[in-house]
């Protein structure tokens, strides 16, 4: 019996059930056809449901998986049968809500395409080998803008945490060298 909750995967897709980003922590689809064919599944299963004001819910191949739709994206968190849903689901919604900062909450597909390494850091802040490490929005974009940040920008182009985080650095830098 595991202690700590896990996600078996993380799907971003469009509204043609086509990958935008994908991050599979498990081991029950050892293929790629495998992967492809369960998100086809997931997105013809769930196409025709409302879920844009709130996270649905549905079982699935003997799994929970947990969904909401934004424009023309579908996101979809799955766990086992076994998993908490209200822990899935705060998952899902970390992930919904950082994507939306990161994006400036104009989430759809062609801006999620252009920003396609933040929204991969997310889902790495969020999730590590099928562990839960985060589900705060403003922590995970927080993180995300950090980590890819360009410290070689002027300061006139960065925000005010980005010119802060290059502040410090600077300072550190300089601290270490005496």
């Amino acid at each position: 019996m595991e202690f700590c909750p896990t996600v078996k995967n993380i799907l971003l897709l469009d509204s043609e059930g086509n990958r935008v980003a994908v991050k599979y922590y498990s081991d029950d689809w050892p293929t790629n056809s495998a992967k492809e064919a369960f998100e086809k599944a997931v997105f013809t299963k769930t196409q025709k449901t409302n879920a844009r004001a709130e996270a649905e819910i549905t079982m699935f191949e003997n799994n929970i998986v947990i969904y909401k739709f934004a424009q023309d994206l579908h996101f979809f968190v799955t766990g086992g049968d076994d998993e908490n849903e209200l822990i899935i689901s705060t998952v899902l919604q970390g992930f919904f809500d950082a994507v939306g900062l990161l994006l400036r909450d104009n989430v759809d597909k062609k801006e999620a395409l252009e920003n396609l390494d933040l929204i991969l850091l997310c889902l790495d802040e969020i999730v590590d080998g099928g562990i839960i490490l985060e589900t705060d929005a403003n922590v995970i974009a927080g993180k995300v803008a950090a980590n890819s940040m360009d410290t070689g920008a002027p300061l006139s182009e960065q925000t005010i945490s980005q010119a802060l985080a290059t502040a410090r650095e600077h300072l550190t830098r300089s601290l270490l060298s005496v």
